[in-house]
């Protein structure tokens, strides 16, 4: 099964299924008038459910050592070579040459490359040279297991944008900057759900202050925006210096929020910098000026949502947490996932409020209302997804010494249970506390070799039977 899903991944990035005719495709436009046939929508099915979905669960699960990762990422797989051939086999909308088709061989590649190096780590190959690259291939596979669900958003964006025949000629400028920034307050809303549940004993262990992060990131990414927002040698324009400007505060108020990450002891201190920078980058966003009333409502509840997420979070900090790292009892609080899911959302809304869609849809009839509805659904189910991997990782990453005990409500009493989500209770013993504290986020940041059955059970024996 594995021998002919690598072979037929190696093939589709060789061969085409067959060449994508143009003939039907007007002058300057990016895809004909026909309508995107049965076969073209399975693809597009097949590959959201594959590249979307299984392969992020296998990632987790091979993470956390699980026996269900191979059997997901072989279904992944063969989800994925079915989706490319079925993307070269359609009639109906043709297309001119996209991303999305040139970014394919180099999704595959990955692919192949992470079946490979899974196929060899099963096959416990350890004499010889064999044996001393197996640290290094251990390291690789998990890089390039990591990577992939990044490199699958992007090219589930590639090809969300070539069926509609965006972001072509004048356009591209405007669409890499409402995507890559849209994509960008995602990322940022899973990485903060990501510590909120299972990372605060590594943040513990770095010695700095969430807020520090944050504000090295915020530094960084103003700097970039403000020598690429302006073309020099031109003109300058409105927009050119709002987005330069707003570059601008982004580093001057990243620096600050460095400087205020830690206290005058030295120790980490929580602070209201990145969380006042997304306020203002939401306010200064919900005031662009727009040509059409649905892009104007828009960019101005995709501003409002932002300064919601950004008055929400100085409102955790100073006030619900009251400068501290977490609750009392570690369990988070109802009110800490607001700015995360508040940040998805706005990822969305800006996602969805390029030029070219907010034609499509004023032409179409559709009235702000409905589409930021749609926007914010979409946002829910996104922020479930994050929410299910990250409880898939915490409720396998237990270790042995710990047992889940379904009565228990979700927490660790004084005989060492563990909740769901993988936060304990202040009456857990010292040896389960340490235990949990140290298996959090583990997984996420360095990858050790697959425990095989005889690790399993000699780990089991080390710490007591497991009930």
């Amino acid at each position: 099964m594995l021998t002919s899903s690598l072979a037929l991944l190696l093939l589709s990035n060789v061969v085409n299924g067959h060449e994508h005719h143009m003939n039907n495709i007007a002058e300057g436009e990016g895809i004909s008038s026909d309508p995107i046939d049965k076969i073209l929508w399975i693809h597009i099915l097949i590959q959201i459910f594959g590249w979307g979905i299984l392969f992020p669960t296998g990632m987790v699960l091979g993470i956390v050592r699980n026996r269900w990762h191979v059997p997901v990422q072989i279904l992944g797989t063969c989800f994925a070579i079915v989706g490319y051939f079925l993307g070269h086999a359609h009639k109906g909308r043709q297309f001119a040459p996209t991303a999305h088709a040139k970014f394919a061989p180099w999704l595959n590649f990955l692919l192949a490359t992470q079946v490979i190096l899974g196929i060899y780590l099963k096959l416990h190959l350890e004499k010889g040279i064999l044996g001393k690259v197996r640290p290094i291939l251990v390291r690789a596979h998990g890089i390039v297991g990591k990577v992939m669900p990044v490199a699958s958003w992007v090219q589930l964006l590639f090809g969300g944008i070539a069926s509609l025949g965006f972001c072509r000629g004048d356009h591209l400028g405007q669409c890499l900057a409402h995507f890559i920034m849209g994509s960008a307050f995602i990322g940022y809303a899973i990485m903060l759900t990501i510590l909120l549940l299972v990372g605060q004993a590594w943040l513990r262990r770095t010695g700095k202050s969430q807020e520090f992060f944050d504000s090295a990131v915020i530094a960084a990414w103003g700097c970039v925006n403000t020598f690429t927002e302006h073309r020099w040698g031109t003109d300058w324009v409105h927009n050119d210096i709002q987005h330069t400007t707003m570059g601008v505060i982004w580093w001057c108020a990243g620096l600050l929020g460095m400087w205020l990450s830690r206290s005058t002891s030295g120790a980490p201190k929580r602070n209201f910098v990145p969380a006042l920078v997304i306020f203002l980058t939401g306010y200064a966003m919900s005031s662009h000026p727009q040509s059409l009333m649905i892009s104007a409502k828009t960019h101005a509840i995709f501003g409002y949502t932002l300064m919601a997420a950004g008055l929400v979070r100085i409102i955790e900090i100073s006030f619900i947490l009251k400068d501290k790292q977490g609750t009392p009892n570690g369990e988070p609080n109802s009110w800490q996932f607001l700015t995360p899911f508040l940040l998805t959302a706005g990822g969305f809304l800006f996602m969805g409020a390029t030029e070219e869609q907010m034609v499509t849809l004023d032409a179409a009839g559709v009235d702000h209302v409905s589409y930021l509805l749609i926007l914010y659904s979409v946002a829910f189910l996104m922020f479930l997804f994050a929410n299910m991997l990250i409880y898939l990782y915490a409720v396998n990453a237990a270790p042995a010494s710990i047992k889940l005990d379904p009565e228990s409500n979700g927490h660790i009493n004084g005989n060492g249970h563990i909740n769901g989500n993988g936060h304990i209770n202040g009456r857990a013993n010292g040896h389960a506390l340490g235990g949990a504290e140290e298996f959090e986020l583990d997984g996420l940041m360095t990858d050790e070799e697959d425990a095989d059955d005889e690790d399993v059970g000699l780990l089991k024996e080390q710490n007591g039977q497991v009930k």
